[in-house]
């Protein structure tokens, strides 16, 4: 077997090996919710999300697509920068699960891919603001970051309408009532939620074997358009749902206890609202991240009790964690490949 054989199939596992950290990390994204209210045990949800992760995986490859072909130009893909991009996001996505604070794995990789390719471009040449401010005014950078600032402006207003709109329409029914009734409907939107986590989040991983892919073919003098493998599907599928299958119990805590004291009706607000973001920027082929927009309904559906009722000093610890990401994910990419082009 070839050494950039070798090289690719170590891609395609280190690229699966991310999807199921992506799993785990962002469990709590679509079951935090309906754990902390109580409406199911924490293995049960789990399971659910599991399932639906898988389910949400097939919903197109746009995505993939974005993550795939637009953050940089094929000339600057190399297995090695692909590889060092995996490993950055992936030492970031360990990191903040290991003390519980809710990130972008999304955001980690697009961070990692900038680095990574940044270094690349540096070390044949190119001077290095010349290259950064190419990759961050690139197609694929661009639509990331508008969907950074955006989604979880939408996510915390759609959050508080939604909110607002059902105290409205329960006002007349008992307490009572309004738990049980919420209680069942939280159940399915827990899996609608799964459902739009997988539909964005595991075309992260295709994206990245794909263009794993189209550099080896290249480096091969072949021609191999963007266009993501059924079996590169089924793979980041399988591979994500068995990672939400193992569970995020400390991101859990965060974001189904520490942000506000959720009832049944609050967490099917914050679901419901997250979902439909975040399956609208499937729909529009942009990355988001999964935990910036269940993060911000969840606060958007507490603020709209009173403002006093999120606390925010959580949120403000969870901010600094994004603002950090792509930072920190990049220049960790960065030092990763600037000592896998000494080795490889």
């Amino acid at each position: 077997m070839g050494s950039e054989l070798v090289i690719l199939v170590l891609v395609v596992v280190l690229a699966l090996a991310f999807d199921y950290v992506n799993g785990f990390h962002d469990t709590a994204n679509a079951v935090a919710t309906v754990v902390s209210t109580g409406v199911m045990p924490p293995r049960t949800a789990v399971l659910l999300a599991a399932v639906c992760n898988f389910i949400g995986a097939f919903i197109g490859d746009g995505v993939a697509k974005t993550i795939g072909g637009n953050i940089a130009e094929p000339a600057s893909i190399t297995q090695v920068v692909v590889m060092s991009a995996l490993l950055g996001a992936i030492i970031w996505n360990l990191l903040t699960w290991y003390f519980g604070i809710p990130s972008s794995s999304s955001h980690a990789l697009i961070g990692g891919l900038v680095g990574a390719v940044w270094c690349h471009r540096v070390f044949n040449s190119v001077p290095a603001g010349t290259a950064l401010r190419e990759l961050m005014t690139s197609e694929g950078v661009v639509l990331a970051l508008k969907g950074l600032v955006l989604s979880p402006l939408l996510g915390l207003l759609g959050g508080f309408v939604l909110m607002i709109l059902l105290t409205w329409l329960v006002l007349p029914l008992k307490a009572i009532t309004v738990n049980s009734g919420f209680r069942v409907l939280q159940l399915g939107s827990a899996g609608f939620m799964a459902v739009a986590h997988g539909s964005n989040d595991a075309q992260k991983a295709m994206g990245i074997i794909t263009m794993a892919l189209v550099s080896y073919s290249a480096s091969k003098g072949e021609i191999m358009e963007m266009h993501v493998p059924f079996w590169v599907v089924v793979c980041c599928a399988t591979s994500m749902a068995l990672g939400t299958a193992a569970g995020g119990g400390r991101i859990m805590k965060t974001m189904g206890h520490k942000i506000i004291k959720l009832r049944p009706i609050n967490g099917f607000a914050a679901e419901t609202a997250a979902a439909c973001v975040i399956l609208a920027a499937t729909k529009l082929d942009a990355p988001v991240s999964t935990t910036h927009v269940i993060s911000s309904s969840i606060m958007g559906v507490g603020a709209s009790r009173r403002v006093s009722a999120v606390r925010w000093g959580v949120a403000q610890n969870m901010l600094i964690a994004w603002v950090l990401t792509i930072p920190v994910s990049a220049m960790l990419a960065a030092v990763i490949c600037a000592i896998l082009r000494q080795v490889l």
